[in-house]
């Protein structure tokens, strides 16, 4: 079978991508846990099947190619295999929960975890991150079941484990969790100085006006540029509600104005977003005014929330900033906007 560190070298050789020292250092964890899996399992009575390898706990800045490897892992892999974003993933295990208690289960968790473990030999995810109390209550026992099970997990993230649900409620009751993923994984920090998510918007713009079929077609080739074209749904739970985005795929989120700005969301829900996702393209935003006032000030929240965690915006818009809200109750706050949609603008922003 042939290793990861062998793909890396061979995509590196025809341009498709760059050697990097920090992220050839991990390739060898990833090929000892491909490999491990590759071992054909001796079968009998009284054998007792091998112990699963230790997984990876991949975390580092945002662009540094976490999502790259993570491809190159599960391309290689000959067992069955689930690539998903950590936030989808617990959403999935939360309706499992509650349709099994639904159908009177005592132990409603159980069922979920165990249809996962006979599904999948591997699970690998996409952003871990854990800000809601309900997931934080469950992890616990999903992946102490998970763990039993054999299930072997790899997973990106932005965050050291110990800083997992850090500052969250009851957080004492959360932490055997993180000496669990301590325990049953590797924890490799990503150190690389090149951020790939920026270069590859480097020099390129991210403001587009008008809206009309020439801005919407770049939008397009932006977005698929930046998400190789696949995407999934990603749902958020604030607050028990739930906030949903239309496409998601590697820590960059796609949707248009109303879907962010037409309902009835607030500032919690837009920090859950910028909390979640590095890229966020926002399409379609209207000139702004009296009969729009109610959009337009969550508009205003919304840029605060991105701004102020660093989120990189790309939009397409009726107008430049400054001529976006030009009348009607709002326009003096607006103009603060305005400005940090121009400062969003810039090459080195986000950085």
């Amino acid at each position: 079978m042939t290793r990861i560190q062998d793909i890396y070298a061979s995509r590196a050789a025809a341009g498709e991508l760059h050697h990097d020292p920090a992220q050839e250092a991990v390739l060898p964890e990833l090929d000892r846990i491909r490999a491990a899996l590759d071992k054909p399992v001796k079968k009998g009575l009284f054998r007792k099947p091998p112990e699963p390898p230790k997984g990876l706990y991949l975390w580092g800045g945002v662009g540094r190619g976490k999502s790259m490897l993570m491809d190159l892992f599960v391309e290689s892999l000959n067992v069955p295999v689930r690539r998903v974003h950590f936030h989808a993933f617990m959403q999935e295990i939360q309706d499992g929960i509650h349709q099994a208690r639904q159908q009177g289960v005592e132990d409603s968790l159980a069922p979920v975890a165990e249809k996962v473990a006979k599904e999948v030999k591997v699970l690998a995810f996409d952003e871990m991150q854990i800000t809601d109390i309900t997931d934080a209550m469950i992890v616990g026992r999903l992946f102490e079941i998970l763990f039993k099970a054999g299930v072997v997990v790899v997973t990106t993230s932005n965050r050291v484990p110990d800083d997992l649900y850090k500052n969250g409620l009851n957080r004492q009751l959360f932490l055997p969790f993180i000496g669990m993923l301590k325990q049953k994984m590797v924890v490799w920090e990503l150190i690389s100085p090149r951020d790939y998510r920026q270069n590859r918007l480097s020099g390129a713009p991210v403001y587009f006006t008008p809206v009309n079929d020439d801005s919407r077609q770049k939008i397009r080739e932006v977005w698929e540029h930046l998400s190789g074209g696949e995407a999934e749904k990603l749902v958020l739970k604030v607050k028990g509600r739930e906030v949903e985005i239309p496409q998601f795929r590697n820590g960059v989120a796609r949707a248009g104005f109303y879907d962010l700005c037409g309902r009835m969301l607030g500032a919690g829900d837009y920090l859950a977003l910028a909390e979640a996702v590095k890229v966020l393209i926002l399409e379609d935003i209207p000139r702004l005014g009296r009969s729009n006032f109610n959009e337009a000030k969550r508009f205003v929240t919304l840029i605060d929330a991105l701004y102020e965690a660093k989120v990189r915006l790309i939009c397409s818009a009726a107008d430049v900033p400054e001529s976006l809200y030009i009348e009607g109750e709002g326009v003096f706050e607006f103009e603060r906007t305005a400005s940090r949609l121009r400062e969003m603008q810039s090459e080195d922003w986000a950085s």
